[in-house]
């Protein structure tokens, strides 16, 4: 099974819409296979957002990663990557489709409440930044049988 990196943003644990985000990632058929509260150190957020360091966005990225908890996610599922993306929606809220996590809840493009890696590359190198091996699981779910072929 694929893995990938999902991050609840600041914005996402401050409105208090973790259980809401997390319900809606289960309730596709993905896994759970790693989860933590965590504070995002700038040296991690740098690391984290590396490919924008030249962009004009940046230092607001890293202010707003680093601005509150997040909620760290390692989510497994067939095709995790392009599941969980499409389960998000469009990066600005405003442009995501009713029915994904930011076209129901999220408002603005700085807050768009949640992050989940955009490949199968990033993913192993993201998850590498937020999760220790040992703080991975593998483990069995009755309920695979009635989400995967």
């Amino acid at each position: 099974m694929e893995r990938t990196l999902v991050l609840i943003k600041p914005d996402g644990v401050q409105r208090g819409l973790v259980g809401k985000i997390v319900g809606r990632l289960e309730s596709k058929g993905l896994k759970i296979v790693g989860m933590k509260l965590i504070k995002v150190t700038e040296e991690l957020a740098e690391q984290h957002y590396g490919e924008h360091t030249d962009k004009p966005f940046f230092v607001e990225l890293v202010k707003f990663i680093t601005s509150s908890p997040v909620v760290a996610m390692a989510i497994s599922g067939d095709n995790s990557v392009q599941v969980v993306r499409s389960v998000m929606g469009s990066t600005d809220p405003q442009q995501a489709s009713p029915g994904t996590i930011r076209g129901d809840l999220g408002l603005s493009i700085g807050m768009n409440l949640i992050h989940g890696s955009d490949s199968t590359e990033s993913a192993a190198r993201e998850l590498e930044l937020f999760f220790r091996s040992s703080e991975l699981l593998n483990y069995e779910r009755d309920l695979d049988n009635w989400v995967i072929e």
